[in-house]
């Protein structure tokens, strides 16, 4: 796989691996996962949908966690819109890997929706493309999974 770098359409979180996010090994705890990847997810729709975006979560597409995280590591998420519909986003996050490795971290898949001051879908302000957004290594992956698990209810 080509090294990978953050461009323009992307977001970028970085986090330290405290103690208090800890599990009894000494690793990132599951729940302090989700939420880190929830919060770039956010982000990452956000950014997407512009600033007049009132986003809610509507579900967790995928999330997998491929190697134990220890307390001190500062952490990197990268996020990118992979689809876009009417009225929602959906977000990939690749947890960059550490050092010389090729494969990530972690990774997920969230998808976003735009809603009105009642709770219901509400188009976002840019319409989707008629051809799919155009996507590198690894984004291209994350979307052929995406579209899967889009299709499982």
């Amino acid at each position: 796989m080509a090294e990978l770098h953050a461009d323009d359409a992307e977001t970028l979180t970085h986090r330290l691996v405290l103690p208090r996010d800890a599990n009894h090994h000494g690793t990132l705890y599951a729940g302090v996962l989700l939420s880190l990847a929830l919060e770039a997810g956010y982000a990452t729709a956000f950014r997407a949908a512009g600033l007049n975006a009132n986003l809610v979560l509507k579900r967790v597409l995928d999330l997998r966690c491929y190697e134990p995280v220890p307390v001190g590591r500062v952490i990197q998420i990268r996020g990118r819109e992979i689809h876009r519909a009417r009225a929602q986003i959906i977000v990939a996050l690749w947890g960059s890997s550490q050092g010389d490795q090729t494969s990530p971290w972690m990774d997920s898949l969230m998808q976003f929706v735009q809603v009105d001051p009642d709770g219901r879908p509400e188009p976002l302000d840019e319409e989707p493309e008629e051809e799919p957004i155009a996507l590198d290594l690894p984004w291209t992956l994350l979307r052929d999974r995406a579209r899967k698990l889009l299709h499982i209810r």
